[in-house]
C-alpha cells in the first residue's frame, strides 16, 4: 500500500546484547553490560562467584525485615557524620561479583573511606563496604555461602544476615573469616560502626520502639562518641592528603 512501510521495528531486547540467563557464567564488566541493557527494569539479577543468579520477588516478609534494618542505618547515618548507607543497590565488588545487598553501611571516601560511587549515567558502589546486610527468606542458601565468600573475598568486613524464616540473626567477622556470637543481651554491636547497636530479638518480634530505642543508646554511648571524632580526624588527614 502507498505510504505504508514494510520495515518491522525491531523489539527493545533484540539488539547485539545477549540476554541475562540464570546460571550464566560472566566476568563482571559483561554482566553489567547485558543487566544493563536487559529490556524489563523489574528484574534483579545478582553476579555471584562469576555466576548469574536471578532473585526471587520479595515478599512480605522480606520487605518487612528490610524497612527495619533501613531504618535503623538511616538512624545511625543521622547522628554520624562521615557515614553513609544504602539500600537495595548494584555493588561493583569485584571482577566475579556483583551483587545488590539489602542494606549497607560505609565510610565515605572524603572521610578515609575506600568505596567510590561512579558510573556515567547511573551511579553504583564501586569497592567493598565495610558492613553488609542481607535479610535471608527464599535466598538464604546464597546469602550464608556464595554471598558470604564473595563479600569476604572482596573485603568487606562485618556481615549481617536477618534468616526470616528461622528467626534467626548471623553475624560474622569477615576479616578472620569466622561466627560472631551474640552476647547474652542479645545486642548486635558492630566493630566496624561503633554504636550501630542491633536488638536481635526485637528485630525478630518486629518490635519497632525497642529497635529504636537500642540504637539511640549506641548513638549516645561514648565508643559512639570517639568514634564521631576519629572520622572527623580521617576527613582532616584526607584533607591533607589531597593538598586542600
Amino acid at each position: 500500500m502507498p505510504g505504508t512501510s514494510t520495515t518491522k521495528t525491531k523489539p527493545k531486547w533484540d539488539n547485539d546484547v545477549p540476554l541475562l540467563y540464570p546460571g550464566d557464567h560472566l566476568t563482571q564488566p559483561e554482566f553489567h553490560r547485558r543487566y544493563e541493557a536487559y529490556p524489563d527494569p523489574r528484574a534483579k539479577f545478582e553476579l555471584i562467584g562469576g555466576i548469574v543468579f536471578m532473585m526471587s520477588p520479595a515478599g512480605y516478609q522480606h520487605g518487612r525485615g528490610d524497612l527495619k534494618l533501613s531504618g535503623l542505618i538511616f538512624q545511625y547515618e543521622r547522628k554520624t557524620p562521615g557515614v553513609e548507607g544504602a539500600q537495595n543497590t548494584t555493588v561493583v565488588l569485584s571482577s566475579k561479583g556483583e551483587p545488590q545487598p539489602d542494606s549497607l553501611l560505609m565510610i565515605r571516601r572524603d572521610y578515609g573511606g575506600r568505596v567510590q560511587i561512579r558510573g556515567k549515567k547511573t551511579k553504583y558502589v564501586v569497592g567493598a563496604p565495610e558492613l553488609i546486610l542481607e535479610v535471608a527468606h527464599s535466598s538464604r542458601a546464597i546469602d550464608l555461602h556464595g554471598k558470604r565468600l564473595d563479600y569476604r573475598q572482596a573485603g568487606v568486613e562485618e556481615y549481617v544476615v536477618f534468616d526470616v524464616d528461622r528467626e534467626a540473626v548471623h553475624w560474622f567477622d569477615l576479616r578472620a573469616d569466622e561466627p560472631l556470637a551474640l552476647p547474652a543481651d542479645g545486642i548486635l554491636r558492630s566493630r566496624m560502626f561503633p554504636g550501630f547497636w542491633l536488638d536481635t530479638a526485637a528485630l525478630m518480634e518486629r518490635d519497632v520502639e525497642r529497635l529504636a530505642d537500642c540504637m539511640d543508646a549506641g548513638i549516645e554511648s561514648l565508643e559512639h562518641q570517639a568514634f564521631v571524632e576519629q572520622l572527623a580526624q580521617r576527613r582532616v588527614a584526607a584533607r591533607k592528603r589531597r593538598g586542600k
